[in-house]
């Protein structure tokens, strides 16, 4: 297939978002399939989001969209952020009924509530009309799809997320601790965006005999690290690094309520370490039942219990979840109208694009 990618998110941003889109692109490439990524880096002219710089926002891109859109002929497009491109793709869409599918990766209007004094329903009002002609709405967990039909959502569809088990890997763990060597133990370790709607204060507040450790940056950083001298804050880790430093913590903690489902979970069992976490979308889909890791509204509470469980039952899920049958899900969801139909609309939008280009040079 020719699948046209627009998002938003895109590197060098590093969150859980760019990490599964561009895992699933690299699955995709893999099986054949030809991805066309629409991205801030293509050109266009950006702003940084407000309260959030590094996330860019590309302005006035739809007529160059356009004109990709016709080279490439894709016989599927998939928006994946509720962005100024995803905002650009969208009206494209519509306007010429080419049928397209979405996918819903955070929970949006919790974090604009967050961060500004603005009323949740009005950020679910948006994010309800941005995706209401989407042939599909892609979200990560059984949870996360019942919240939003609550919510009067439609066209909803499960595409859950991977975990590279060769990456994130027990062999990681070391006797000195590895990139933590040096710091007490227990050692209780969070890793992602540092920012209020993550909820990492929650964690720092928890009374534990051990050190806790941030690993991540963001605007609550300097906050943070001012009134919680005792914890550990590392910044930014990649790769390798940051795989080392998931083996070489005891327990791994994940206070946020606003994820839809927190890649990082799996990230950290991959490596044997167990995750303790509040009950909402995401641990809770994830988690239960499972043997890897401990939910509750006691954070305390179910980080002293994580320690107790066996690391290699915690490997052992992890092991249950592939990229390929994330991307192979992702492919399912791709096609929201029948073929045919979808091949009389896309003749009906290349005459529209070639009319508008030869009003163009006339």
């Amino acid at each position: 297939m020719r699948i046209m990618l627009v998002t938003d998110a895109w590197e060098p941003q590093v969150n859980g978002v760019v990490r599964t889109l561009a895992r699933t692109v690299k699955e995709l490439k893999e099986m054949g399939h030809e991805v066309m990524m629409v991205t801030p880096n293509d050109g266009y002219k950006t702003i940084p989001l407000p309260t959030y710089p590094e996330i860019k926002m590309a302005l006035f891109a739809k007529d160059d969209i356009e004109e990709r859109f016709e080279a490439f002929e894709p016989e599927a497009v998939h928006i994946a952020t509720e962005g100024t491109l995803g905002l650009a793709a969208r009206r494209m869409c519509i306007q010429h009924r080419f049928p397209f599918s979405s996918s819903y990766h955070t929970q949006y209007p919790e974090y604009i509530s967050a961060r500004f004094p603005v009323p949740v329903s009005w950020g679910y009002a948006f994010v309800r009309w941005f995706h209401n002609m989407a042939g599909r709405v892609m979200v990560a967990t059984p949870t996360m799809r019942d919240l939003l039909i609550s919510r009067g959502f439609k066209n909803l569809a499960i595409w859950t997320r991977g975990v590279d088990v060769d990456q994130f890997n027990p062999k990681l763990r070391q006797a000195d601790r590895g990139p933590l060597a040096g710091i007490a133990g227990p050692i209780f370790l969070y890793v992602g965006r540092v920012s209020v709607e993550k909820n990492v204060e929650a964690f720092l507040a928890c009374e534990l005999e051990g050190t806790k450790v941030i690993v991540g940056d963001g605007p609550a950083r300097k906050d943070l690290e001012s009134r919680f001298p005792e914890a550990k804050f590392l910044g930014a880790k990649f790769g390798d690094e940051l795989a080392a430093c998931y083996a070489n913590a005891d327990v791994f903690v994940f206070p946020s309520y606003t994820d839809t489902f927190g890649l990082v979970i799996l990230e950290a069992m991959a490596t044997g370490t167990p995750v303790a976490a509040f009950v909402a979308p995401g641990p809770k889909d994830i988690i239960p039942g499972s043997g890897a890791g401990v939910i509750g509204d006691d954070l305390e509470a179910i980080i002293k219990a994580c320690l107790m469980i066996d690391r290699s039952k915690v490997r052992a899920y992890a092991e249950t979840f592939s990229w390929r049958a994330s991307a192979l899900q992702f492919l399912q969801n791709l096609d929201p109208l029948p073929v045919m139909e979808r091949y009389k609309v896309w003749n009906r939008v290349k005459n529209a694009l070639r009319l508008r280009k030869k009003r163009k040079i006339v």
